[in-house]
C-alpha cells in the first residue's frame, strides 16, 4: 500500500502517523501515531508484537493522505487519552478489585496499571472483553473474575461520548454488555476521555446495540421505525461482528438524542436487544483532557 511519512520531534522520538481500522466500529480508519523506528509489517505479521497496538486494532492501512495537520491532531488525541488514563490511577488503591473497560483510551489505562502493578501495586482485574484479558496478562495484572467478586471497587472505562450530566455512548469498542455489567456492579465508574468525547446532547456517535442474532432483522426494524439508521456492524472481513457473548451488534444513527432516559426505557422494553450502549447514571466521575489539562467532572444529584 502506498504510504506517507509524517514525522515529527517527540523528545528523541521520530513518529510517523498511519491511520488504522478499527475492528469493532462501524466508523471508517482512524490514524494513530508510531514510532518512526517500528516496522509496520512486522506488527501484521507478528501477532506478539501487535499486543502493543490500541486494543481493537484489527489492521494497519498506510495512507497516502496524511497531511501535517492530521498528524498534529493525531498525536493531540493520543496525548489526551494518555494523559487521562494517568490521572485515573490516583483512584485504585492497594487491594482494590478492579473493573478494567475496552478500548484505545482505556489500554492506556491498563498499560499504566500494570506499571504500578509491577512496582509493587497489589490488585486484581477484571477484564471486560478478551482483548482486555488479553493485555492484562500481558502487563502482568493478576485477574479475577465476577463470580468471585460481585463487587468491584473501581472500574476505569472509555467512553465514545458523554453529555453534561454525565450520561454516556458506549460500545463502539463492541464490548458494551461486559462493560455495563462490569460498571453495574461497581462502587466507583471512572471515564475516561479525550477532549472530542465531550458533547452538548448525545448522538454524534453512533448508538450500538447488542441483539440476539435470531431477531436481528426483526429488531433492526423496530428500531428504524424509531427514527433510527441501522447498520449491521461487520468485521474486517465483511461478516457479522460477533461479540465476546456470540450476539451481533447494530449501530444505530438516531441524530441529536435529547432524552437518552426515555431511548434507554424503550430499547431496554424490546425483545431481542440484549443490551444498548446509553449508560444512564452510571459514571461517578469522568476525566476529560484538553491538551495537557485534566478536568475531573461529576454527576450531579438529580
Amino acid at each position: 500500500m502506498a504510504q506517507k511519512r509524517i514525522t515529527q520531534r517527540r523528545g528523541h522520538s521520530r513518529w510517523i502517523a498511519v491511520k488504522v481500522k478499527e475492528m469493532n466500529s462501524s466508523a471508517g480508519p482512524v490514524s494513530a501515531l508510531f514510532p518512526l523506528s517500528c516496522n509496520i509489517d512486522f506488527f501484521m505479521r507478528n501477532r506478539r508484537a501487535r499486543r502493543i497496538l490500541p486494543v481493537g486494532i484489527s489492521a494497519i492501512e498506510m495512507t497516502n493522505d496524511l497531511t501535517e495537520r492530521d498528524s498534529t491532531k493525531i498525536q493531540q488525541g493520543d496525548l489526551e487519552k494518555a494523559a487521562a488514563a494517568r490521572a485515573s490511577l490516583r483512584f485504585v488503591r492497594d487491594g482494590d478489585i478492579v473493573g478494567l473497560g475496552t478500548g484505545s483510551t482505556a489500554a492506556y489505562a491498563v498499560r499504566f496499571l500494570g506499571e504500578r502493578v509491577k512496582a509493587g501495586l497489589k490488585i486484581r482485574g477484571i477484564p471486560t472483553s478478551m482483548h482486555t484479558k488479553e493485555l492484562a496478562t500481558n502487563m502482568g495484572i493478576p485477574l479475577t473474575t465476577l463470580d468471585e467478586f460481585q463487587e468491584i471497587d473501581v472500574t476505569i472505562d472509555g467512553a465514545d461520548e458523554f453529555d453534561p450530566q454525565l450520561h454516556l455512548t458506549k460500545g463502539g469498542g463492541g464490548a458494551l454488555l461486559r462493560e455495563k455489567i462490569i460498571a453495574s456492579a461497581s462502587k466507583q465508574v471512572v471515564i475516561i476521555a479525550d477532549s472530542s468525547k465531550q458533547v452538548e446532547v448525545l448522538g454524534r456517535f453512533p448508538l450500538p446495540i447488542e441483539v440476539i442474532p435470531f431477531a436481528q432483522r426483526f429488531v433492526a426494524k423496530r428500531i428504524a421505525a424509531l427514527g433510527a439508521s441501522v447498520k449491521l456492524r461487520q468485521d474486517a472481513k465483511g461478516n457479522p461482528f460477533v461479540s465476546d457473548e456470540g450476539h451481533h451488534i447494530l449501530d444505530c444513527q438516531f441524530g441529536q438524542i435529547s432524552n437518552p432516559l426515555a431511548l434507554a426505557r424503550q430499547l431496554s422494553d424490546m425483545p431481542g436487544i440484549v443490551e444498548h450502549g446509553l449508560f444512564i447514571d452510571l459514571a461517578t466521575v469522568v476525566l476529560v483532557a484538553k491538551g495537557e489539562n485534566v478536568t475531573e467532572l461529576h454527576r450531579k444529584a438529580r
